[in-house]
């Protein structure tokens, strides 16, 4: 099994836990990082159970949760950056691009219903 999605998904994944660690071990801040950790993980969890949903509506709806984890992401990383404990913004540009992949899939998927 394989797509653009879910290998995106997986690399935001990797590339939010190395900075979760790289900020927790040189500014010891963990609040932010392990809300981060959280969310920026389960996108491409929630993608991968959508591959394996009961039907187009539930593989829509895991989508959905994916995106919305997506979003929360995209907000701890700009506080991050913007509080000044990160300051490499391409793990953000990264997260923006699987939103829009996420988006354009939930868009497509919804067409099909149709």
């Amino acid at each position: 099994m394989s797509s653009p999605l879910l290998e995106k998904s997986k690399a935001f994944a990797l590339a939010v836990i190395k900075v979760c660690n790289d900020v927790k071990s040189s500014k010891r801040e963990s609040v932010l990082t392990n809300q981060l950790i959280r969310s920026g993980t389960s996108i491409g969890a929630n993608i991968r159970e959508a591959f394996y949903a009961h039907g187009r509506a539930d593989f829509i709806a895991k989508l959905q949760i994916a995106l919305k984890e997506c979003s929360e992401s995209e907000y701890w990383l700009e506080l991050l950056i913007e509080s000044g404990y990160y300051d490499n913004r391409t793990i953000l540009e990264q997260c923006i691009e699987v939103k829009k992949l996420l988006i354009a899939s939930i868009n497509t998927a919804k067409s099909n219903l149709k």
